[in-house]
């Protein structure tokens, strides 16, 4: 079974940019299509962003369209997301997820089947 890490949340004004880092243990990560979904105070877990098994595919959703860039490194099971020209919506926090081997990349949270521990990103105005 993977594990996944999240990493590199933190606090940032309007307009500025992080990368969010997920490293993955054990040997499938290769073959699971990667997500990233968000969570604010009072909502519901949304998606964010999708990745397929070897990156050619991506999904983002539409208020983060332009501005957020998912990507992976299966050398490094790591998948990242990278956030520019962040906005105080945009605060919450962001769970990684894996969906199952060999399934195709989706945006539904229900495919998802692990995920990880989630990290904070606040934007200030």
């Amino acid at each position: 079974q993977v594990q996944l890490v999240e990493s590199g949340g933190g606090l940032v004004q309007a307009g500025g940019s992080l990368r969010l880092s997920c490293a993955a243990s054990g040997r499938t990560f290769s073959t699971r299509a990667m997500g990233w979904f968000r969570q604010a105070p009072g909502k519901e877990r949304e998606f964010v962003a999708a990745i397929s098994r070897v990156g050619g595919t991506t999904y983002y959703s539409d208020s983060v369209k332009g501005r957020f860039t998912i990507s992976r490194d299966n050398a490094k099971n790591t998948v990242y997301l990278q956030m520019n020209s962040l906005e105080p919506e945009d605060t919450a926090v962001y769970y990684c997820a894996a969906q199952g081997i060999l399934r195709v990349v989706s945006t539904s949270l229900g495919e998802y089947e692990v995920w990880g521990q989630g990290t904070q990103v606040t934007v200030s105005s």
